[in-house]
């Protein structure tokens, strides 16, 4: 049995499956602009117009630095991700990669987390629409029920301190933000029995409608990104250019107002941003030229959405003080502050406009993932089904639909930021360890975009003993093990690494990948942690009661 799930699917195997199944039936469409607009559209999404915000809050100014920081981790990854996307052009993403390289559990592994990831992702950002959505319709003096534009956690919640300030006689004002507004929601509602009826109604129906676009078809949801992302980066140019006359330097200082911790501590918000890029890789079967493409979509992307981000940053964190951004719509709330009301209500219309852009994507690339999956055997066959008029995934995308909209319309958008980092740092630490794979294997000879290969024999070793010294001298080398226990596995790693890299000239950028994202995943808390691996253990018993059965190289053990 151990030899079977390590079972692994040859690049000549996984391409062929992609170009004889049913997925011979998808459009190729998608050209470079069409990837990089894809790109753009999911990176810069509820990253740019929410989340900036809680992260600016607590690391300062200089999350600017953690975003370049983040950005980099995602570089050396992405060109994985490229070389792997020439190599095999299917829609499984990394989960066909580590199919291709370490063999089928932990190609299960990778797809059971990217199913997680890309719901997770798109719940965040179905919140954060309907936040956006409901505040620009106060501002053309519409009053949404607030009861039926909150998740009932937080309504319950909310309501809950108030009730507990009203008892100790503490004032209200001194409660968090919007607190009061939601207890105020929490009391409106009606009632059914003893339950109040509470729910984000916007965040669910905006998943409805952005699934029945991506169900009809490519041509409708490329056609309709295209627009959507121009018109986003109109707003973020306008936010820029309108916020630098407002910048306040003195808001700069401190640059890292709660050090090095509080500027880490947004990773999660941050690296959520930037895992749009992944979801590229899944519209691998409807490029016309994915062995070109893919690689250059994924780079540009990349740097385009990075300097956005950093500019930004700076811009919202100099025009108000950085304790101020702790709210779920900081571009509307700074240009609020300085009086531009009327920038603000233009953000928050296009917020609503272009957050669904990103909507789209994650909706977009995670049936394709599961179809991927189907195909190998590893999920039901109507995973796998395509529509005969439309020619997409259609009983996958209808799960999505659900499986998106129903978490979206109860649960709160902190919820799902702590739960949508673990399984893609893990994804991507396995779609650069699987370079070294391709690289040591020979099987890379093929590729038409290869990672910049710099010898890394005596580099890796070299900056591991430096790295030593310098926490060692600086005393955060035994304190960090002991406040991050997963510290201990990143040193141990990158001891292995420098060994393996002396023996067998690893190239240097995938290891950077490896270290950089394993070292983020230190700065995750218990909690994604354990939601990942209750998340882990469910797909196990999936796999084991399903898929490693029913698994396509199985039956060809089978008829060996």
């Amino acid at each position: 049995m151990s030899e079977s799930v390590f079972r692994k699917k040859s690049v000549h195997k996984a391409v062929a499956d992609a170009t004889h199944g049913d997925s011979q039936n998808l459009v190729k469409v998608l050209g470079v602009r069409d990837l990089t607009s894809l790109g753009i559209a999911a990176i810069i999404g509820a990253g740019i117009f929410s989340t900036i915000g809680r992260a600016s809050f607590n690391g300062g100014p200089a999350v600017s630095l953690l975003f370049v920081f983040t950005a980099i981790a995602c570089v050396f990854t992405a060109l994985s991700y490229a070389q792997f996307a020439s190599t095999v052009p299917v829609s499984g993403s990394a989960y066909t990669y580590a199919y291709v390289s370490f063999g089928e559990i932990f190609a299960w592994i990778i797809g059971w987390a990217l199913i997680l990831e890309y719901a997770v992702s798109n719940m965040v950002v179905a919140i954060s629409w309907s936040e956006y959505f409901t505040s620009m319709l106060a501002g053309f003096g519409i009053q949404f029920p607030a009861y039926l534009g909150t998740d009932y956690g937080s309504a319950a919640t909310a309501y809950e301190a108030v009730q507990a300030a009203n008892r100790t006689g503490v004032s209200l004002s001194t409660l968090p933000g919007n607190t009061v507004a939601l207890a105020q929601a929490y009391e409106a509602a009606p009632q059914l029995g003893s339950l109040r009826l509470i729910a984000d109604l916007p965040a669910g129906l905006i998943t409805v409608l952005i699934t029945a676009l991506v169900y009809i078809g490519i041509k409708e949801s490329r056609n309709a990104s295209n627009i959507l992302v121009v018109l986003k980066l109109a707003v973020i140019g306008l936010v820029i250019l309108a916020g630098a006359f407002f910048v306040r330097p003195e808001n700069w200082s401190p640059f890292a107002p709660n050090g090095v911790a509080g500027v880490l501590s947004g990773v999660a918000s941050v690296f959520f941003a930037f895992i749009g890029f992944d979801s590229i890789s899944t519209t691998a079967e409807e490029c016309k030229n994915p062995q070109r493409d893919l690689p250059r979509a994924m780079i540009y992307c990349l740097i385009i959405c990075t300097v956005l981000y950093v500019l930004i940053t700076l811009v919202l964190t100099g025009m108000v003080n950085y304790k101020e951004l702790g709210v779920d719509d900081p571009l509307a709330y700074v240009f609020q502050h300085v009086g531009m009301d009327f920038i603000a209500g233009v953000i928050s219309v296009s917020a609503v406009v272009a957050i669904t852009s990103a909507l789209l994507v994650y909706q977009l690339g995670q049936p394709r993932i599961w179809m991927t999956m189907s195909r190998d055997g590893l999920l039901w066959p109507a995973f796998a089904r395509i529509h005969p008029r439309y020619r997409t995934p259609s009983f996958a995308t209808i799960v999505t639909g659900f499986l998106v909209a129903i978490p979206s319309l109860f649960l709160d958008m902190q919820f799902f930021i702590d739960l949508t980092s673990v399984g893609t740092f893990f994804a991507f630490i396995l779609v650069c360890a699987g370079i070294l794979y391709l690289d040591a294997k020979g099987i890379s000879k093929q590729s038409k975009f290869k990672v910049p290969y710099v010898n890394g024999k005596y580099i890796i070793g070299i900056g591991l003993v430096v790295a030593l010294v310098f926490a060692w001298q600086s005393g955060t080398l035994l304190t960090g093990i002991q406040a991050k226990p997963l510290l201990a596995f990143f040193w141990l790693t990158w001891t292995v690494l420098s060994v393996l890299a002396f023996r067998h000239n690893f190239s240097l950028l995938p290891v950077m990948g490896i270290l950089t994202n394993l070292y983020l995943m230190t700065e995750l808390g218990i909690s994604n942690w354990m939601i990942f691996i209750i998340w882990l253990f469910i797909g196990l018993i999936i796999y084991f009661s399903y898929g490693y059965k029913k698994s396509r190289l199985a039956e060809k053990e089978v008829l060996t």
